[in-house]
């Protein structure tokens, strides 16, 4: 156990220790096949595809500029776990004590509407013809809890799923492409470029939710801090994981952290970590996301465009119905590959909320908690998220996209808040050897100006419809 004194934001000052070895590529991918995995969901399913099937590709543009705003906030996340093995939530709260509470709030705000479930149990009803949506995403949110109750190595299982759907969705947007590839669809794709348009008329808050989850979003950005700890990467292969407390054996103390000696040994192996972290990012999170969104959107509008579209996610209904129309199965299999989407979507949603407000609870107010190790907590946080959810669902809010933008409006004005403490924490608590800085830095201070103006933009919009 170590033994370092408090520093002084009272969390244990960070531990010398040599930078491990880093891994080739094969060793190190699938935090960012995750990442695209929990993305592959609201955004990619409902949200672009429901503007596409709207106004056209003319705003499609807009997703590719978010997928490379997530690529550089996820890298500057990595890029403090890398160098400290801590979690880039834990670095917020060495510059206030405090930031991990205000972003568990903020979280829970985001996520306590199961959306994700919910837009998964409805599509699964289209799929099979017959049900009520309500009872499933129930019946999936309990199955989720008990998945990541009973696994061992929590991230191991979370990565075999999201593997499962992402090849999944790899199969489908393959046989999209016949579909959506028409004529008309790849003059719609070469005008998305060089007609841009900006569809203000579909509301700010419906903008800055696709914007935010073009990708990941919100919460989730934060929470790849914790799965590359958890795959080992750069100083996390230091790091205690995280197993279950029914069947692993939990650690106790909180995952603070280490930092390096910045000798030349040290940053070359930082140099090595660094270039494979974002090799392995570009090809699996950005590289499987831009496709995607984008297919995702030509078939919306091959089948769907120019038609009244209405403002929930019943439009996957009629598009479902369209495809069948025109290949007798079709529809079928882009709803059920649709609805296995949307339910691991909502198992990486609870993971991620798990780990965000389990870290967050045992580094800052937790720490000499024997019972309440971040395992306890986690497992915690996913059933009392699930208990939320089910209460809301019996409630009777069961409209998909209203949740889905609800969370995406949450998302968005969390990008704007840790977009500028990541530019405080990567130049102040790292050795200036690996401080963030050039181009990067500049894409970090145009992300944190970007959102806060459309996060001031829906507010204002919201405002205004009261």
């Amino acid at each position: 156990m170590r033994t370092s004194p408090p520093a002084r934001d009272g969390l244990p000052a960070l531990v010398p220790a040599d930078l491990p070895e880093p891994l080739p590529l094969r060793r190190v991918l699938g935090p960012g096949v995750i990442a695209a995995g929990v993305g592959l969901a609201s955004g990619e399913f409902v949200l672009w595809p429901y503007i596409s099937a709207n106004v056209g590709l003319i705003f499609l543009w807009a997703a590719v500029v978010g997928v490379l705003f997530q690529f550089v906030i996820n890298m500057e996340i990595e890029r403090y776990t890398l160098v400290t093995g801590e979690t880039a939530l834990t670095g917020f709260s060495r510059l206030w004590r405090h930031w991990g509470l205000v972003f568990i709030v903020l979280a829970m705000l985001a996520n306590m509407w199961p959306g994700w479930a919910t837009s998964s149990a409805t599509v699964l009803t289209y799929a099979i013809g017959w049900g009520d949506p309500v009872p499933f995403a129930i019946g999936e949110l309990v199955l989720i809890g008990v998945i990541l109750t009973m696994a061992p190595f929590v991230y191991r299982w979370v990565e075999r799923i999201e593997f499962v759907k992402v090849g999944a969705v790899l199969v489908l947007i393959s046989g999209g492409l016949v579909i959506a590839l028409t004529s008309d669809n790849r003059g719609g794709l070469d005008r998305a470029f060089t007609e841009p348009g900006i569809p203000l008329e579909l509301g700010a808050a419906l903008i800055l939710g696709a914007l935010a989850f073009a990708g990941g979003g919100g919460a989730q950005n934060l929470v790849q801090s914790n799965w590359i700890r958890d795959k080992g990467l750069g100083m996390g292969g230091r790091m205690a994981k995280l197993v279950s407390p029914v069947t692993g054996e939990p650690t106790v103390t909180p995952s603070t952290g280490y930092v390096f000696t910045p000798d030349e040994a040290n940053l070359s192996r930082w140099r090595a970590w660094w270039k494979v972290a974002n090799i392995e990012q570009l090809v699996s999170f950005v590289l499987i996301t831009v496709v995607t969104i984008t297919v995702t959107s030509m078939l919306a509008n091959a089948t769907l465009g120019g038609q009244d579209v209405e403002n929930n996610v019943g439009f996957l209904q009629a598009e479902g119905q369209a495809l069948n129309e025109g290949t007798g199965w079709f529809g079928t299999f882009f709803w059920i590959i649709g609805a296995y989407s949307l339910f691991a979507a909502a198992l990486g949603i609870l993971d991620y909320m798990g780990r965000l407000v389990s870290d967050a609870l045992k580094v800052t107010y937790l720490a000499h908690s024997t019972r309440w190790t971040e395992s306890a907590l986690y497992v915690a946080v996913v059933w009392l998220l699930i208990a939320v959810g089910t209460v809301v669902l019996l409630a009777g809010f069961d409209q998909p996209l209203v949740l889905l933008v609800t969370s995406a409006v949450v998302g968005g004005f969390m990008m704007f808040l840790y977009s500028g403490l990541l530019v405080i924490l990567n130049r102040r608590k790292l050795p200036s050897a690996v401080a963030v800085r050039g181009w990067r830095l500049v894409g970090l201070v145009l992300i944190f100006v970007f959102f806060g103006f459309f996060s001031a933009l829906t507010l204002a919009d919201q405002l205004g419809r009261l």
